[in-house]
């Protein structure tokens, strides 16, 4: 367990680092999970002009699943916080890709899951997220 939480976190260091490249003000929100009460998704990211708010998500599987508790804080704390709301995935071998939380297809237990076909075809590209890249895909 260990390993995937390291894991996790280094992925999360290079979100961060891509967005301060990209003039975003980043940062990892270490407490998010389960180490307090309060709605924190993984990264909180802002330009004076735009703010963004992502669970970060990776794995080496071809999809990935997200509890309600986690997509409703994600909601939550962009709700407050005045962001934009994203689900953010890397899969093994592809860089990162992100989806609105109300893009992402529901489990019947009301869980939300991410595949990996889906978010190559419908993702949107960290250029299309921070406005560098205006073209947005359909």
């Amino acid at each position: 367990m260990l390993f995937l939480a390291k894991k996790g976190s280094a992925e999360e260091r290079d979100l961060v680092h891509k967005l301060w490249e990209r003039d975003f003000a980043a940062m990892r929100a270490p407490a998010s999970g389960g180490a307090t009460k309060r709605p924190l998704p993984d990264v909180v990211a802002g330009n004076s002009k735009l703010y963004l708010a992502i669970e970060v998500k990776t794995t080496t599987k071809d999809k990935v699943y997200i509890d309600t508790e986690q997509i409703d804080a994600l909601l939550e704390f962009s709700r407050i916080f005045g962001a934009k709301a994203y689900i953010g995935v890397k899969f093994k071998y592809t860089k990162w890709l992100f989806l609105e939380p109300d893009k992402a297809e529901r489990t019947r237990n009301g869980n939300y899951k991410v595949e990996k076909d889906y978010i190559l075809e419908k993702g949107l590209e960290i250029d299309e997220i921070t406005g560098i890249d205006r073209q947005m895909k359909f």
